[in-house]
């Protein structure tokens, strides 16, 4: 994948070359379309990250010499395994396994937990941390035209006066009066109750319901409306309600707010939608006055952008380059929910790419950053078939944005956003040079042209990110009429990526061996001893936390022929491999080369 998309940059560059020097043109081949670009970085991630499902019975073969001279076969049986579609299990599952596999807890558990917020068990902080790698390595170890930066979580308040954010960064809230609950007001949907047609139509009232899948919208809609058709002695089986045209509460009029019903109380309590800024605020320093008010930063693009100067003259770049971050955000969420899709302490992978301006410039390196988005995603095992685009258009643009698309997924609450690519224009190093004074812009020395950068943002949230993974490698059988769940991780991020597994426990010859083997393997991956209970169990426990490969050593291992079983936690294929090949085996299946 990274031939690819090297090739597709190189060509990009070469593309802007030719638009910066049109006296060049014949000097370079021609660049391919977008959707050629597209389909290349595609195929690559796919061939990368295709999996066979695991169908029919594995058998484990080991020799077993502990009883009597003759040969004893150990068979064991693995049931078939069926990926999900998206609408076959629900967030519940999900957090059930989270939270008994060490994978995500709920923040300050004992204390009864805290909202918004959530801590990564053992397996959890280890995947966590394999996906912050793998993008790492993809989008600066792995490109000579991006660095890194790990800049502060508090900058000095100014900062976010120039940016917008203390004056414009909040979101719609609505009250209700009866309950004091506390709702965004673009995540609560409202549609008017209708019946009959024509002349005869007659709205009877309003439901009031709260954003998640299309489904669930309307299954709480419909009993909403049964209960209405009940306080109006009006019977469903008489009347025929009209398909509910769902709104965003931001929308309804004064008129309007007034018959919305609250989805806390019921009744028409809510208050009209005002602004509510979302920043965190604290005191630094020892007094506790307006001079000492700081935030926690609700993005890390802003430290991106104040050190722009700094980077540029340091790491000897030139545009187009960019300065990428990973790093903690803070945003006080009216209604954080959705388990960890919308929390309140949330960690984001960013990348500024700084270009020169040009209305004819931005479209091609934008469209390349949504190839390469992609094709990463593609590549961390994220099905295809729940990922989707999303084009802002008119109102869903920022006001400084020459262009912005999402890419979204299918959760099981819905299709939302998981990535941005936004074309930003030269807004944010504008307004830090008006606001600090400091001289911000960049001298082409081949164009002799002096110019504030435009830049490029690929945005990626880590949370969002790592339920997504865990949907897409969410998989279930049954055995003996017990259903069960495993992850499909791909190996490059599991957070297991071995498990050793000595035949007997009691027999120090092969635990020796066993352990001399789980020694070198954890040098270079994190892997799991496991020595107890039957091989199909250890197997189980191996699957359901993603776990891509097993290891056992046998009695062939130390008396025959110094091989081991390779087990495929995917195909549940066994194979037979020498001592001294395992390491380059594993490698290949898991850091590819």
């Amino acid at each position: 994948m990274f031939v690819t998309q090297c090739f597709l940059r190189r060509n990009l560059v070469s593309s802007w070359t030719v638009l910066r020097h049109p006296q060049q043109q014949q000097q370079h081949h021609p660049q391919p379309s977008y959707k050629t670009a597209f389909s290349l970085a595609l195929r690559s991630a796919a061939a990368s990250t295709s999996t066979t499902s695991a169908e029919g019975q594995e058998q484990f073969t080991a020799h077993d010499d502990h009883h009597n001279d003759d040969t004893t076969t150990t068979t064991t049986t693995t049931p078939k395994v069926k990926d999900l579609p998206a609408t076959n299990y629900d967030m519940d599952d999900i957090v059930s396994l989270c939270k008994r596999r060490g994978i995500i807890f709920p923040s300050s558990e004992i204390y009864n937990g805290y909202a918004g917020f959530y801590d990564y068990g053992p397996l959890g902080s280890e995947l966590k941390k394999n996906v912050k790698d793998a993008w790492w390595k993809c989008f600066v170890t792995q490109r000579e035209d991006v660095v890194g930066l790990d800049s502060s979580i508090i900058h000095n308040p100014a900062t976010w006066k120039s940016s917008g954010h203390v004056d414009g960064f909040s979101d719609p809230m609505v009250d209700c009066k009866e309950t004091k609950l506390r709702y965004r007001a673009d995540q609560l949907f409202y549609a008017p109750v209708k019946v009959g047609e024509g002349e005869t139509e007659e709205v009877l009232g309003y439901v009031c319901v709260q954003e998640a899948n299309d489904d669930d919208m309307v299954k709480a809609a419909k009993k909403q409306a049964k209960a209405l058709l009940k306080d109006l002695n009006r019977s469903d089986k008489e009347v025929e309600i009209q398909p509910f045209a769902f709104k965003e509460v931001v929308e309804a009029t004064e008129e309007e707010m007034k018959q919305i019903p609250s989805p806390g109380s019921g009744k028409p309590t809510l208050t009209m939608p005002r602004a509510f800024n979302l920043m965190f605020q604290t005191q630094v320093g020892a007094l506790s006055d307006e001079s000492s008010v700081a935030y926690l930063r609700p993005e890390t693009a802003q430290g991106i952008f104040l050190n722009f100067k700094n980077v540029l003259t340091t790491s000897r770049q030139k545009i187009p380059f960019g300065i990428a971050q990973i790093g903690k955000a803070f945003r006080n969420e009216i209604t954080p929910r959705n388990f960890i899709f919308r929390s309140r302490e949330f960690e984001q992978m960013e990348v500024e790419y700084f270009i020169p301006p040009g209305d004819d410039v931005w479209p091609a390196f934008h469209e390349q950053w949504l190839a390469d988005s992609k094709a990463f995603l593609l590549s961390l095992g994220l099905r295809e078939d729940l990922l989707g685009w999303d084009v802002h258009k008119g109102d869903k643009l920022a006001h400084y944005a020459q262009a912005c698309t999402d890419v979204t997924f299918k959760f099981p609450f819905g299709e939302q956003e998981l990535m941005g690519i936004a074309a930003r224009g030269n807004y944010d190093l504008t307004q830090h040079t008006e606001g600090s004074g400091k001289n911000l812009d960049y001298f082409d020395e081949e164009t002799k042209e002096k110019y504030i950068p435009h830049c490029i943002e690929p945005s990626l949230g880590v949370d969002r990110l790592i339920l997504a993974l865990i949907c897409s490698a969410y998989a279930e059988d049954e055995v003996g009429g017990e259903k069960r769940s495993l992850l499909k991780f791909s190996p490059k991020i599991a957070p297991i990526k071995v498990a050793v597994l000595p035949l007997l426990k009691n027999k120090e010859a092969l635990v020796s061996v066993a352990r001399q083997l789980f020694d070198q393997l954890r040098l270079r991956w994190n892997c799991q001893w496991d020595a107890a209970g039957a091989i199909g169990r250890r197997y189980r426990r191996a699957d359901e936390v993603g776990t891509p490969f097993c290891i056992t050593v046998d009695f062939d291992t130390i008396e025959k022929d110094n091989t081991v079983t390779v087990r495929d936690r995917d195909t549940t294929e066994q194979v037979r491999i020498p001592m001294d090949e395992v390491i380059p085996y594993l490698s290949k299946a898991i850091d590819g080369y």
